[in-house]
């Protein structure tokens, strides 16, 4: 009986390890995760270029459009950033 039982499982074994490994394919490549246009780029190079002169950058997501408002207003004034500069910058920090 315990002979029987040791083959049978010796059995099983090998047949479980000859069984063929199911591949799962991989997952395509994720595309970038932050793909900009020329216009919120260039944003994003007026937002590193003058804000981070005086002060660490924020993670454009910490705060919301409404809160980015006042900031940006705030700062384009201490910076002397004209407007047409402050809206590039707020349009890169609200965009999704």
């Amino acid at each position: 009986m315990k002979t029987k039982l040791i083959m049978v499982a010796f059995v099983g074994t090998v047949l479980f390890s000859c069984a063929p490994k199911v591949v799962t394919p991989a997952a395509p490549p994720a595309p970038p995760a932050d793909v900009l246009s020329p216009a919120l780029a260039e944003g994003k190079s007026l937002y590193e270029n003058n804000c981070a002169k005086c002060h660490d950058l924020y993670d454009r997501r910490q705060f919301t459009a409404e809160q980015w408002t006042p900031i940006t207003i705030s700062m384009a004034k201490k910076a002397k950033i004209d407007e047409a500069t402050r809206v590039k910058i707020y349009n890169y920090l609200t965009h999704n």
